[in-house]
Order: C-alpha cells, then structure tokens, then sequence
C-alpha cells in the first residue's frame, strides 16, 4: 500500500461505527485499518459486478471520468479494453456521419 494518504471526514450511522469499533478491538487492530480494509474490498468486489463495470464504462465514453481514474477503478486490462472499444465506436460515429 502508497504511503501516500490522504485525510478524509465522513458521518455514518453510529451502530456501524460501534461495530467497526467492536471489530477493531477484537483484531488489535485501529478503526481506520478497519474502514482502510472494507473500503478496499468493497471497491474490489464492485468493480467486478457486471452493471456496474457498465456505468463506469459509459462514464468513461461520456467523458465524465479520465483514463486514469478508469484504470484505478477497473485495472489496467480492462480499461484498455474499454479505450479500444471507445475509440472503435467513436470511429464508427464519424464513419456515419461522414456518409450521411
């Protein structure tokens, strides 16, 4: 893991912070590892389902997120082969256009 971090605030309903907590002192562990360890698996898991991996395709089509923060949510593999499929769908556009 980067030793880069970053500093963020968030509010969440006490009972799940209670049981982080609780999770935390049975592992010897601090809140932070725990939230650090659910937010990396839920993300891992996410970017696996099928729909979702869609929707950040198609933000990526619609310019709405960059080529990088693609990579990070998707891995490289895929985002390449989303590039590509971008790329052959904005050549396809200009194809049609161009005969119409």
């Amino acid at each position: 893991m980067s030793s880069d971090k970053k500093r963020v605030q968030f509010r969440a309903p006490h009972r799940l912070i209670d049981r982080a907590d609780a999770l935390a002192e049975v592992l010897g562990e601090d809140r932070t590892d725990i939230l650090v360890t659910a937010l990396r698996e839920y993300l891992q898991e996410a970017t696996h389902d099928d729909a979702l991996v869609q929707e950040i395709a198609a933000a990526y089509y619609d310019d709405e997120i960059t080529v990088d923060q693609l990579k990070a949510l998707v891995g490289a593999e895929e985002a390449a082969n989303i590039r590509v499929l971008k790329q052959q769908l904005d050549e396809d556009f200009i194809d049609e256009v161009a005969d119409a």
